[in-house]
């Protein structure tokens, strides 16, 4: 069940974390959230060892810059070696920790480094009780000014603007609020309790029929309803820092990172950041050690090409791990990764569509075949 957004179909907030897990067909699933991607190496050692420990070895990176663990025969102790690797700071709170951020903030380009305000926002949603509330799709987003996740759509974001404003955006549109950057953390969880109050039975503001509550409080001074277009595609290969330093780019094909995989990215004993394009970056590397992780990393199928055909194929979780699938979809993708045919491609199991992006085809399994998802 990776993260998606979907038409609901129950009114309960069954989204899973590393307390509360989802039952799927291969057994507990927990997602682990990482604000704005963030993940030191021993925490990354410490998920690696927890999935070979209580679960599948196949690790899953999600469209929000987290890692969910399938096939848990253990959730207590998955949750406590989760907490001794410090990702689960809030046992009330751990479900709303949703922040995505721009990747290469603070290393390359942007008009800003976001990385400060990444730790303030979760640290200031953590100190909110009424913020636990929050449906557990409920996401923020932080862009650099890179406009690279503020085509995501998050419910709640805020896009720097340069001379140290940003524009506050509501599912993605800009909605003409300016903010000082300082002020962008106490911002967003205004909108946040705004969508508490509001919410109904909404668990995204773009299920509102009127956003206009959100922004109660706040005034507009620009016109608004900018958008950004939606980045569907992973920074891989060999990136230059503007330190002169090197952040190497690896996608991880269909979002399935294999944990003798992750231990091996761990290893570099770099900082990590998962990005929203299910790929990961090893950040703040010398030429030389960039270079050797690079001959030791690609062997085992992680993607650095930024031509290779993976770049443009997804799928949802399929069969046998998910009870509503029609088929493997997993493994008709990786057929079709074989070759390019210049159109992104989302293969899903069901109508639901989990893991959807927000451009390209999305193709639904049936027992006949594939068809395309009906808009």
């Amino acid at each position: 069940m990776l993260e998606a957004d979907m038409t609901r179909a129950r009114d309960d907030d069954a989204c899973p974390g590393a307390l509360q897990v989802h039952q799927a067909a291969d057994g507990a699933l927990a997602r682990v959230r990482l604000p704005g991607g963030m993940i030191t190496a021993a925490q990354l050692e410490a998920l690696a060892l927890a999935a070979l420990e209580f679960g599948s070895p196949a690790m899953e990176l999600t469209s929000r810059g987290n890692v969910q663990l399938r096939a848990i025969t253990d959730p207590p102790g998955l949750a406590d070696a989760v907490a001794a690797a410090g990702l689960l700071p809030s046992a009330t709170h751990e479900r709303v920790r949703n922040i995505v951020a721009s990747p290469l903030s603070g290393r390359r380009g942007g008009l800003g480094d976001v990385r400060g305000l990444v730790g303030a926002l979760d640290a200031a949603i953590q100190a909110s009780p009424a913020l636990a509330e929050l449906p557990g799709r409920f996401w923020f987003s932080l862009d650099d000014g890179s406009a690279d996740v503020s085509g995501l759509a998050a419910d709640a974001g805020a896009h720097l603007l340069g001379d140290g404003q940003a524009a506050l955006l509501i599912a993605g549109v800009d909605t003409g609020v300016r903010m000082a950057v300082d002020d962008v953390v106490a911002t967003l969880l205004k909108v946040a309790d705004n969508f508490l109050a509001a919410h109904g039975r909404a668990w995204r503001a773009v299920e509102l029929a009127d956003v206009a509550p959100l922004l109660a409080g706040l005034v507009a001074t620009a016109a608004g309803g900018m958008t950004w277009p939606p980045i569907v595609r992973a920074p891989v290969g060999w990136i230059q820092q503007d330190d002169g330093r090197v952040m190497l780019g690896a996608a991880v094909p269909l979002g399935v990172l294999q944990a003798r995989v992750a231990q091996y990215l761990a290893a570099i004993e770099a900082p990590l950041v998962v990005t929203p394009w299910r790929s990961v970056l090893v950040c703040d590397l010398d030429e030389g050690l960039a270079d050797s992780a690079l001959r030791v990393l690609a062997p085992f199928g992680l993607v650095f090409d930024e031509q290779s055909p993976w770049l443009d194929v997804s799928a949802c979780t399929g069969s046998p791990g998910c009870a509503h699938s029609a088929a493997d979809v997993r493994h008709d993708a990786a057929e079709a990764a074989r070759e390019s045919v210049g159109v992104r491609r989302h293969f899903v199991g069901c109508d639901r569509a989990c893991g959807s992006p927000p451009v390209g085809e999305v193709l639904v399994a049936t027992p006949d075949g594939y068809r395309p998802r009906q808009p």
